[in-house]
């Protein structure tokens, strides 16, 4: 018996340790115990990674939130950005924002950028629903390359980002009690920990499917301690996000994972928070009902309470794990 157990658990190791036998394929991943996983980039390209590689401590040190970009969108110009620079009053004044109007941040993921495609529809979802400074956080110098250093460079990130609303609040007016900060993936975890740095809570922070590898046990990833509320909709958990409830009310469309309605594999479900929480925002139609527990989320068995999911709803207040059924497509 304690031969078979040694076996078992050597042949664990072996199967976890394995470049994976079907390429852009992550049916072989177990969180926690597999090395090697494919992950999108902002485009949809998948890359192998290796989740073991050792972090270049020369690398880390050139991925520094001082490369952060802040591109501002507003009703007045919507599809032309306008660049803000932390320390520089002029950029601010000269531009668009408003210290009169909410605020919303959106962030990206790993190996992506400001001008990924899903991010201009959320911009205009945003700017759609109400009159609002949209900000979106580009931090691919960070975000570039190697995912253990991007993993790394999260927190410095984050608190540049706390930094530079501080700025912007300090000089045009603004204030935490009308901020929202949205990221994807690993930019869920750079939202969260730019709202623990904050002065303030910002009054509402959602997660997008918040990353998944390297981030299980992490105290640098996004929790309840990161907003006055915290929202996180999981669409490929287990896999390139997280499974485990980290937030005060914890959405799972569908069971939570691969494969989302419309689907085929884990980056696209890894994705599909993306163009979810959009539509919420210009809908407001999609309600979670309260699960029992983690199970019966992953099952897509909930049938307690309701509570909409997404939406840009600054009063918005929730607590507990939801789970919910969607459609294939927009608006599903």
């Amino acid at each position: 018996m304690k031969l078979l157990i040694v076996l078992f658990a050597v042949t664990a190791l072996c199967a976890g340790n394995a470049i994976p036998p079907v390429p852009k394929d992550n049916s072989h991943y177990v969180e926690g115990v597999s090395r090697y996983i494919w992950m999108p980039d902002g485009d949809g390209n998948l890359h192998l990674v290796d989740l073991e590689e050792p972090a270049d401590e020369i690398s880390l040190a050139t991925r520094k939130g001082n490369r952060n970009q802040y591109w501002l969108f507003t009703r007045q110009n919507r599809n032309n950005r306008q660049v803000l620079v932390n320390g520089n009053a002029n950029s601010i004044r000269n531009s668009f924002y408003r210290g009169n109007r909410p605020t919303k941040v959106i962030t990206h993921g790993w190996n992506s950028k400001g001008s990924s495609s899903w991010i201009p529809e959320m911009v205009g979802a945003f700017l759609d629903t109400a009159d609002v400074n949209v900000i979106v956080l580009d931090w691919s110098a960070a975000a570039s390359g190697s995912y253990t250093i991007s993993v790394r460079a999260v927190p410095d990130i984050g608190r540049h980002v706390a930094s530079f609303l501080r700025f912007l609040f300090n000089t045009a007016g603004g204030n935490w009690n009308n901020l929202h900060l949205v990221g994807h993936s690993l930019g869920a975890h750079v939202m969260g920990n730019a709202g623990r740095a904050a002065p303030s809570r910002p009054v509402r922070v959602t997660g997008l499917d918040p990353a998944g590898p390297q981030w299980g046990g992490n105290s640098n990833a996004l929790n309840r301690n990161s907003g006055t509320y915290v929202e996180s909709i999981h669409t490929d958990g287990g896999a390139l996000g997280i499974m485990d409830p980290i937030s005060h009310a914890d959405f799972y469309p569908n069971g939570g994972r691969n494969r989302q309605p419309g689907c085929s594999n884990s980056a696209c479900s890894h994705g599909r928070a993306q163009p979810l929480f959009s539509s919420t925002v210009k809908h407001n139609h999609l309600n979670g009902r309260r699960c029992a527990n983690l199970d019966q989320a992953r099952r897509n068995q909930c049938t307690g309470a309701t509570l909409k999911m997404g939406n840009s709803n600054l009063s918005k207040r929730g607590t507990g794990l939801y789970g919910l059924s969607t459609g294939a497509k927009w608006p599903f």
